[in-house]
């Protein structure tokens, strides 16, 4: 059985790819990711603003699981190894680099045009296979218009995309006016593929002691259903490639996404849920699903 795949113009042995999340800042959890079956895997964002609220988050959840089982921690290693600099980010890309065989994305979070080329450039010299760009701003001054705003975005993936030679994803949010358009005009600046879509931590007010604390929700197969509306609406007129991110927990979604149009599935709350295990069972589950209805590839 075939599940060959091609994401941004790279090979990938199956459409699984472990989405940004801290996995990956320590080799031995990559080996495993890879091990169990991933493809590919995409570092957590540089200068991402809620690195330490991610952190945080990961903790929380190692600490759950902890008190239901010692098994499902055995892949994570300890909070303080998840500390990253820039510098440190660097290096494990290189660190990887060497100890994996699969594609490696660095991930860069970043709205404005400025120095995110430098990183770019510095992703690509340490052997990144690519990068994916997140776009994510938090937009408070009414005095803005959307445009301006998407100008903006557009101009800093025309100018990463520009200074370096490796292909270039677009995470988006699916928060755009006309996010078919914009899509296009990102193809245009250059970008190679688009996933669709980040999530954000959400603020909540805590009613009991008076102040907002931070909220975090891993995912559920519900959200994918948003993902696929728009993989269907974009993938007829793109010539690039596209990823679902978000919602995706079983063997189902990720057929579901391939249908719809995409080309690679990323996943990380279901690994947080499962482990890297899950990885082969969802592997087994696609070439079932193929077999049992005569398709000999993905």
């Amino acid at each position: 059985m075939n599940l060959t795949t091609k994401y941004l113009g790279l090979k990938l042995e199956n459409p699984l790819v472990v989405g940004a999340s801290p996995f990956c800042d320590n080799t031995a959890v990559a080996r495993q990711l890879q091990d169990a079956g991933a493809a590919a895997i995409v570092m957590r964002s540089l200068f991402e603003e809620q690195i330490d609220l991610e952190q945080r988050a990961l903790h929380h959840y190692v600490e759950a699981a902890a008190e239901s089982s010692a098994e499902a921690t055995s892949y994570f290693p300890g909070f303080s190894e998840y500390q990253l600099t820039p510098d440190h980010y660097l290096r494990q890309i290189e660190h990887l680099k060497k100890s994996l065989t699969i594609p490696v994305i660095a991930s860069l979070n970043g709205c404005r045009p400025g120095g995110w080329t430098e990183y770019a450039q510095r992703f690509q010299a340490a052997g990144a296979d690519a990068v994916e760009l997140n776009l994510y701003q938090l937009v408070t001054d009414g005095g803005i218009p959307g445009d301006e705003i998407e100008a903006d975005m557009l101009e800093t993936v025309g100018s990463v995309v520009r200074s370096v030679t490796i292909p270039v994803a677009v995470k988006l949010s699916p928060f755009h006016t006309s996010p078919a358009h914009f899509v296009a005009e990102l193809e245009r600046a250059g970008a190679a593929g688009v996933v669709v879509f980040n999530r954000f931590y959400q603020p909540d007010f805590n009613v009991e002691e008076l102040e907002v604390q931070p909220q975090l929700r891993l995912s559920d197969s519900s959200e994918l259903l948003l993902r696929l509306r728009w993989l269907a609406i974009l993938s007829p007129n793109m010539r690039g490639s596209l990823a679902a991110s978000g919602g995706v927990h079983t063997t189902e979604d990720i057929v579901k996404a391939i249908l719809a149009g995409a080309h690679a599935v990323q996943l990380v709350s279901v690994l947080l849920r499962h482990g890297p295990r899950i990885l082969s069972t969802f592997v087994e589950g696609l070439k079932s699903w193929l077999t049992e209805r005569g398709y000999e590839s993905a």
